[in-house]
């Protein structure tokens, strides 16, 4: 926004304490005058009291000059201290600059103790460590997703060159190897967009019972978890909450997907459950499974990350799946932990708001 130029705020404090003093010297020379006029109305017995008319006559001209150095003094002590003041508006100024010009790795650091400055500092560093973390997550994933989608894509372009250098091959395996590549790469997309989705949190907003949605995935992939040998067992309240039902399906649904890909070979079980707490309400689903590590556990909502010797097969996913997980919970105020199990496996929490009963949604804000 263009604005007419105007004082600084240095200047502004400057002539602020000068003024001040100015006023506190007047107020005082005034208070001395009338306290000494009064005295020449003493009578001649008690005349020692009285000032000499000398004293009055140049007094003015003294309480001018007093004025006239309390007027300095006060624009050069109040020109120093404002500059001492104002001195941390420089140094944020400085790493906002930097900051506006790319570079997020500068901090201020503002030394001394906590004030209105240094609170100020301080949250402007956050604010950089923030936006720094969040472009190198954003590098990092663009170009784990070129690398995912450049894949399906070099495959397609080798078997087509395989056929092109054999005429007499099977056009049969050729065509179903390039429908597998290809449905691969519109999952991979699919996933992207549904990703970018919940970060924009550009859905609407309705009233769910996370229960029904954790019955409505089970049902979905209970197929998946017979062909895997895995047994699935749910339990729960109604737990309300608010958010979107396709979105919030898709979570549940990822949740359940991850844990009977990723379970025993034989004989594996899954636990999903919802549960209702005074201010929230969390969605549960624990598998067992190989033993995992916590450092393990904390990359597996990094995008395309699957963990090391985690299945890679025909149903493991694109490597998205608990990163769009996080980000939908995020997008409903929520949050996602996951958590190894000791005896093998992971238990996965999401912790949703607690839906208000007095609460209507309409294209995702709150009326």
């Amino acid at each position: 926004m263009d604005r007419a130029p105007g004082l600084s705020v240095r200047l502004k404090l400057t002539l602020s304490y000068a003024g001040f003093l100015i006023l506190a010297g007047s107020l005082l020379i005034v208070g001395v005058w009338f306290f000494w006029s009064p005295l020449r109305q003493i009578p001649a017995s008690r005349a020692f009291l009285v000032p000499p008319r000398s004293v009055l006559r140049g007094f003015i001209p003294t309480a001018a000059i007093l004025l006239a150095f309390l007027l300095v003094f006060g624009l050069l002590g109040g020109w120093i201290l404002a500059g001492r003041m104002l001195a941390p508006l420089s140094r944020i100024t400085d790493a906002t600059r930097m900051a506006a010009n790319g570079s997020l790795s500068h901090r201020i650091r503002l030394p001394g103790r906590r004030d209105e400055f240094r609170e100020l500092a301080d949250a402007f560093d956050a604010m950089l460590a923030g936006l720094e973390a969040h472009v190198a997550e954003q590098q990092r994933f663009a170009a784990n997703a070129s690398h995912e989608l450049r894949t399906p894509l070099a495959i397609t372009q080798t078997l087509l060159d395989v056929a092109r250098s054999d005429p007499n091959r099977d056009s049969g395996v050729l065509d179903e190897r390039l429908r597998a590549v290809n449905a691969r790469a519109i999952d991979l997309t699919e996933a992207l967009l549904l990703l970018s989705r919940a970060g924009q949190r550009s859905f609407t907003r309705e009233h769910v019972d996370l229960s029904l949605i954790a019955e409505e995935a089970t049902e979905t992939l209970l197929p998946l978890a017979e062909k895997h040998g895995v047994t699935i067992e749910t339990f729960g309240d109604i737990t309300p909450t608010v958010g979107s039902h396709p979105l919030l399906l898709q979570m549940t649904t990822n949740l359940l997907h991850n844990a009977i890909v990723h379970n025993l070979p034989e004989h594996g079980t899954v636990q999903v459950g919802a549960v209702i707490r005074a201010e929230s309400v969390m969605l549960t689903v624990e598998n067992t499974g190989e033993k995992l590590s916590p450092q393990l556990v904390s990359t597996l909502t990094e995008p395309f990350q699957r963990g090391a010797n985690r299945m890679r097969g025909d149903h493991a996913g694109v490597g998205l799946g608990l990163a769009i997980v996080k980000s939908i919970a995020q997008a409903h105020d929520g949050a996602l932990t996951l958590t190894p199990r000791a005896a093998g496996g992971l238990r996965a929490t999401v912790q949703l708001p607690i839906a208000s009963p007095h609460t209507d949604y309409v294209m995702g804000k709150s009326k």
